[in-house]
């Protein structure tokens, strides 16, 4: 008969969000300490803590609706905190979408990120219960341990669901984590598990020969958590340009007024112009600060970046219109 040696280690901890965890033992496989499998035997073991644990860990892996294209993440709270990489995020305080596996869609909006490592956190806005699954907090992943990668590979797909690739670790660092999984486009962001059904780090860089792939492991999540949670973004590339405040661009020519900030000509096919901005409308808010004249505007437009989501309140004959719109590149 073969020997298992399996030491049975049982957490009840509950994970950093302050969400809900479950207990459930986490088992130190006698496989992660094997050179390779050497018997069928070995091949079943992996095979049954892999599907032991497959169908939740399925459950909450998501894809991430970027507008541009898509990524991926996964719900680590049952409230819809979701980690996921930080150039798929795209910045802080960011409106995206979030897909789960059964095709529903749910407004999210992400919070902190780090720059320079590529993680990030994300939050479903939309009250709810949904699929989560335990992080591996106590950093227990070492070099050959097996692992399985989950993403939305290529984009949502709903009747093929998260594509599944099982490997082992083959490079360890503070900051990264390397396995020979094959993730490619779209699985950005998506979790990394151990075979106990935990996320050990987040598929980060996809290189060219698929077997040799980044990971951001969950230690620089925990070790930026209070910042994460906050929405602050943390360092500086190459994951994620830090915004730069004022190359906003609305797309108005404007003139000051007796009525107030009156729109004279808008650039065709500009933000404004696609948001619904008429000639003849009169400027009363942006970015919910009110503005009297166009040095307030100007004054207004200095605090945003490109690509921020902004409200515009124009008042068009006696009616008060709310449009909303993504700034361009000046």
């Amino acid at each position: 008969m073969m020997t298992t040696f399996k030491r049975l280690m049982i957490t009840a901890s509950v994970i950093a969000s302050g969400a809900s965890a479950w207990a459930e033992p986490v088992e130190d496989y006698y496989f992660n300490y094997r050179k390779a499998p050497e018997n069928l035997e070995d091949l079943k073991a992996i095979q049954s803590a892999l599907q032991t644990h497959l169908e939740r860990a399925r459950a909450a892996t998501v894809s991430i609706d970027l507008g541009e294209g898509f990524g991926s993440g996964v719900i680590i709270s049952e409230d819809g905190l979701v980690m996921t990489a930080a150039h798929v995020s795209g910045g802080v305080d960011k409106e995206l979408t979030i897909i789960l596996n059964d095709g529903t869609r749910l407004a999210a909006k992400s919070l902190g990120l780090v720059s320079t490592t590529d993680s990030a956190l994300v939050k479903i806005t939309e009250e709810g219960k949904y699929p989560f699954v335990n992080y591996d907090k106590d950093d227990r992943t070492r070099l050959g341990h097996w692992v399985f990668a989950l993403g939305h590979s290529g984009g949502f797909d709903q009747e093929r669901g998260p594509v599944l690739r099982l490997g082992r670790v083959v490079g360890f660092s503070d900051t990264t984590l390397q396995t020979d999984c094959k993730v490619i486009g779209g699985d950005s962001g998506g979790p990394l598990f151990d075979l106990n059904g935990q996320v050990v780090a987040i598929n980060s860089r996809v290189q060219m020969t698929m077997e040799q792939n980044m990971h951001v492991p969950v230690r620089d999540f925990i070790r930026n958590w209070d910042e994460l949670m906050a929405g602050e973004f943390i360092g500086d590339g190459p994951f994620a340009q830090r915004p730069e405040r004022g190359n906003g661009f609305v797309g108005v020519l404007t003139e000051d007024s007796d009525a107030g900030i009156r729109v004279v000509q808008l650039e065709t096919d500009g933000p404004a112009e696609r948001a619904g901005v008429e000639v003849g409308d009169i400027i009363v808010k942006l970015a919910d600060i009110e503005v009297a004249n166009k040095d307030e505007l100007r004054a207004v437009l200095a605090e945003l970046s490109a690509k921020d989501e902004v409200k515009l309140v124009v008042e068009r004959n006696g009616e008060i219109l709310q449009l909303e719109f993504e700034l361009d590149v000046r």
